[in-house]
């Protein structure tokens, strides 16, 4: 570029030259016509030697003032190179009041001006990344060819390194109701939605997939996983609930039934049928009141009022207060030992908890002929045992014990006369101590239940809100 410049630059020079020898030439002709030969032979020459010695001063001259004029432009040309590459940060040395200058001036403005608006937008990018990467929902957006463009933070989580910009969609993600979804926003032109299973194990999202302006798709998956558990929970607790409350109704209003149509009912019949009906009126009372506890416990009014008391105390006390369950099964209610450290809870509470756990362990271990209740020091934490020496639970069952009205054998749950929410109450009030519950068993080798409370350093204030149960209650 600079070397063509500097030969257009010469070129004008010497057609310069041409024109001022040719004027010359003209002059001299005439002159030489008016004039003598000797006179016209020293003007020529001086003229000639002039004008050698103008072009060897203005050659240069104009070389000078080319290589000044082109340096500048190849300085130009190598801003605006630097500005094509990214650096947005060039800038070009002006000076003077020239055109040159001014056009360096202008060049210089709108560099500044790209470098602001490039600012502007990875600020924005930036944003917009990391609110999408803050989402709870994974999001994902795809080209009008089905290649993914971008995608957030908990996308790329559930896929792995498998999801990567310029990559296919379809060779990312095996969920073919996500990709469905996908191409019928971009056929249609308008949102779609759409539900699967099949992105992750176990997981079941919403989708929403709606077009873009270029052409392609961008789709949001909100996981319901929790939602539909709590859902289903919710359908089987109240079917639960109403299958075990009819059961005992049926029952009462068969016997009922008979007692009003029999003319003269036998006395000792109907002694039967009343006791019948009061067994089963029992167990409905019980069941009331087992669904009333638990919903005590998982209201986020529920309180503790706390008091300290010594674990040894306290496994003592559980087998004085419910030794009379097993006086007529025959099983040998065992003190265990325990430690004299000190924990806060509520002793109304904790009576419920041993309540439960020991009756459990009397209708479905009875076999084993002994219970054994104790307690033992762990960091910072006491743990507490229920142990019978019946049949055990399998393994399959042990993650689901504590589920409400969850039976590991339905029939010889109903003939135990259980109302399947014992369990689940424990945990609630364990959880809501601070402390956690599970189960351990060997089948043919009885069954554990053990749960911790935290051991106590210093005394707390008598009343405790139950923000640690709201906080550790779970769903069962």
């Amino acid at each position: 570029m600079t070397r063509k410049v500097f030969a257009k630059l010469m070129a004008l020079f010497v057609l310069l030259l041409v024109f001022e020898t040719a004027a010359m030439e003209l002059i001299l002709r005439r002159m030489m016509a008016q004039s003598s030969a000797d006179t016209l032979h020293e003007v020529g020459r001086d003229a000639i030697w002039s004008g050698v010695i103008a072009l060897l001063i203005a050659l240069p001259i104009a070389a000078w003032v080319a290589s000044r004029i082109t340096a500048r432009l190849q300085r130009v040309m190598e801003f605006a190179g630097r500005i094509a590459e990214g650096d947005l940060k060039a800038r070009l040395e002006y000076g003077g009041g020239d055109e040159i200058s001014e056009m360096e001036k202008a060049l210089n403005k709108t560099a500044e001006r790209l470098g602001n608006s490039f600012a502007e937008i990875e600020s924005s990018r930036r944003e917009l990344a990391t609110m999408l990467d803050s989402m709870q929902e994974a999001v994902v957006a795809v080209s009008a060819d089905g290649q993914v463009r971008w995608s957030n933070a908990v996308m790329k989580k559930m896929t792995g390194t498998e999801i990567r910009a310029g990559r296919p969609l379809v060779h990312s993600v095996r969920a073919p109701e996500l990709l469905d979804c996908i191409r019928e926003a971009q056929g249609r032109g308008e949102v779609q939605y759409g539900r699967t299973s099949s992105l992750a194990p176990g997981r079941i999202f919403e989708i929403s997939a709606a077009p873009l302006p270029e052409g392609g798709a961008i789709a949001v998956l909100h996981d319901v996983t929790r939602v539909e558990a709590a859902e289903q929970s919710r359908r089987d607790f109240i079917a639960n609930v109403s299958h075990e409350l009819r059961t005992p109704l049926t029952s009462i209003q068969g016997y009922v039934e008979t007692l009003v149509d029999a003319p003269n009912p036998d006395p000792a019949m109907t002694k039967d049928f009343l006791n019948v009906i009061l067994k089963n009126a029992t167990r409905m009372n019980r069941l009331t009141e087992d669904l009333l506890a638990l919903a005590t416990i998982e209201s986020p009014d529920y309180r503790l009022a706390t008091q300290p008391a010594t674990a040894s105390g306290m496994v003592r006390d559980a087998i004085d207060a419910l030794g009379g369950l097993v006086v007529d099964s025959g099983i040998d209610l065992q003190y265990a030992g325990a430690p004299d450290a000190t924990v806060m809870v509520d002793p109304d509470a904790m009576n419920q908890v041993f309540g439960n756990l020991i009756e459990n362990a009397v209708k479905y271990g009875k076999a084993g002929k002994k219970i054994k209740v104790g307690a033992r020091a762990l960091d910072n934490e006491i743990e507490f045992f229920v142990q019978d020496f019946g049949p055990g639970i399998a393994s399959e069952h042990l993650a689901r014990i504590f589920e409400r009205f969850y039976r590991v054998d339905k029939a010889r749950s109903r003939e135990a006369g259980g109302t399947g929410l014992g369990l689940a109450i424990v945990k609630h009030v364990v959880q809501a101590h601070g402390g956690r519950v599970r189960a351990e068993s060997e089948l043919g080798s009885g069954t554990t239940f053990l749960f911790t409370l935290p051991a106590s350093t210093e005394k707390r204030r008598e009343e405790m809100p139950a923000d640690s149960a709201a906080r550790a209650r779970v769903e069962s």
